[in-house]
């Protein structure tokens, strides 16, 4: 019973995570900016962050499903 919020929430983070990485690589390839207003390296190490910690709780979250 409790776990269709855990896969649930497991899969929103591992979504989220993933797309949040593939967006900021590709941005920092592309050299275009990651946020306006904000250093480059900044924004692409805080952004590659949060997408490294919510890929992480989706991990969490399906482990203890």
């Amino acid at each position: 019973m409790e776990s269709g919020p855990a896969i649930f929430a497991g899969l929103v983070f591992a979504l989220f995570g993933g797309a949040l990485l593939v967006w900021t690589g590709a941005r920092v390839r592309l050299g275009e900016p990651v946020a306006h207003g904000v250093n480059q390296a900044a924004a692409a190490g805080l952004a590659g962050v949060a997408s490294v910690i919510s890929l992480g709780l989706g991990t969490y979250c399906f482990a203890h499903i």
